[in-house]
């Protein structure tokens, strides 16, 4: 299969370096991988362009963006420049954060996953971070989760959701409407990815608030956007950030913000929630 990859970079030069060299050694190597140098005001950029200089399958490309930290709208956006310039000719495209190291079978793994099963829309391995000098799963999310760090999509699905949502929560609403759409989605817990920058680590007041802005534009509602807020603020080890949350919901209730999803998919989103809650409590 044509696996393309897109990383959105900004000021990574700790890490883009360890990145490419785990995806220029993979067992089945990517057709393309464009990266996206966001702008950065390190030596992303020329790491990047050693790897292009050795690589003919990778790719630089460099933009000028805001300098505030957003998340969702920046790092999709940084996407989107890559993804003007790839082959159309992907099976699968890769969106991946420039600080993660893949083990080398990663995408031949996901191949076979793709291959064995028409209707799989997106599959992912899980992110470990390190701690106490052991790698050990970032616990933030479920299991059936794919993580924003490492979503792959198979071309006909990632048409049929509307690509990807330049908001925060696209990672989310992306697997919501894949399900809408009859997708299936898999995570290979045999695939550990190791996550260099703990998620979250650079997020700012307001982009909390962001987190449950989107919560309200997925159309959650009321009570089980408060549900999942308390699961992630527990999962963070933060209960204040609670408040954050709850206020982002509020705030963009009141502004009459425009939804992510239409009526029907909101809907259906709901129920998928609350059946996922009665099937944890009972």
């Amino acid at each position: 299969m044509n696996f393309h990859i897109i990383i959105p970079a900004h000021n990574e030069e700790d890490y883009i370096d360890k990145t490419l060299e785990s995806l220029v050694n993979q067992t089945l190597l990517p057709k393309q991988i464009v990266v996206v140098n966001d702008n950065s005001t390190d030596n992303t950029k020329g790491i990047v362009k050693k790897y292009v200089s050795k690589f003919t399958f990778v790719h630089l490309v460099n933009v000028q963006s805001s300098t505030k930290h957003l998340p969702g709208s920046k790092i999709v956006n940084a996407f989107y420049k890559g993804f003007d310039k790839i082959d159309v000719n992907y099976d699968i495209i890769c969106k991946f954060d420039a600080d993660l190291i893949f083990p080398p079978n990663y995408l031949e793994q996901l191949s076979l996953h793709f291959n064995s099963n028409e209707r799989l829309g997106m599959a992912s391995g899980f992110c470990y971070i390190e701690k106490n000098d052991d790698w050990i799963l970032e616990d933030l999310t479920n299991k059936d989760h794919i993580r924003g760090a490492l979503k792959a999509y198979r071309k006909a699905c990632f048409r049929q959701i509307g690509k990807l949502k330049p908001s925060m929560g696209w990672d989310t609403v992306d697997e919501l409407l894949a399900k809408y759409h009859g997708w299936d989605i898999k995570t290979d817990e045999s695939l550990h990815v190791k996550h260099l920058k703990p998620t979250g680590l650079f997020y700012n007041k307001a982009s909390k608030h962001l987190q449950g802005e989107a919560m309200y534009k997925m159309r959650y509602g009321f009570w089980i956007t408060l549900i999942s807020a308390l699961k992630l603020a527990y999962k963070k080890g933060r209960l204040k950030l609670l408040r954050d949350y709850m206020s982002g919901y509020f705030k963009a209730q009141s502004h009459n913000l425009e939804f992510l999803v239409s009526k029907d998919e909101g809907k259906f989103i709901r129920n998928l929630r609350w059946k996922g809650i009665r099937k944890k409590f009972f």
